[in-house]
């Protein structure tokens, strides 16, 4: 499928009431257990799409429509959200990224994109030229994914609990 802005749009929209329905007021069991070493919790995961909204998306969106390839997006730290998390509670990160996309959502619908704007060229840091038509169906998929993770991990916390069943349970296996 090729992108198309509006539908992308409304993927991403409805990114924070799924993860608001899915999480919101389960108990730590839920949230906070990961896949072990070096993995994400369900908390991880919020607090990464929060920082995502603050620096990634549309902040270059807007490099990409000002500067093109003359400047390249900032790197971004994937692991931040460990230390800008601490201390809130699941409610609180899940507001405050359901703000934070209200807004980017918001700030795109202002940039008014055409199809002739889609094509414009940006410069990541590691991958080279890309375009911004590139960059929001990365938004999306990435919104996917971590839908899919979440999911993943919550699943497995009952790996298992499940007992013979884990033989049909392909997502206990990813």
């Amino acid at each position: 499928m090729e992108f198309q802005l509006e539908p992308a749009k409304s993927v991403l929209q409805r990114t924070p009431a799924t993860l608001n329905s899915l999480l919101r007021d389960l108990s730590d069991e839920w949230i906070m257990n990961n896949e072990g070493p070096d993995t994400w919790s369900p908390f991880d995961v919020v607090g990464h799409l929060i920082h995502g909204e603050e620096t990634d998306w549309i902040p270059r969106a807007k490099i990409i429509l000002a500067d093109g390839e003359n400047r390249s997006f900032v790197p971004f730290d994937r692991f931040v959200m460990f230390e800008k998390s601490k201390g809130k509670s699941l409610g609180e990160l899940l507001e405050t990224f359901a703000a934070l996309r209200r807004e980017n959502l918001r700030e795109l619908e202002q940039m008014n994109l055409t199809p002739e704007l889609l094509t414009k060229r940006g410069k990541h840091p590691e991958l080279g030229i890309v375009t911004l038509s590139e960059l929001l169906a990365t938004w999306v998929v990435h919104d996917l994914g971590h839908i899919a993770q979440v999911v993943r991990v919550m699943s497995k916390q009952y790996g298992d609990a499940v007992g013979p069943w884990r033989a049909y349970l392909s997502i206990l296996s990813r």
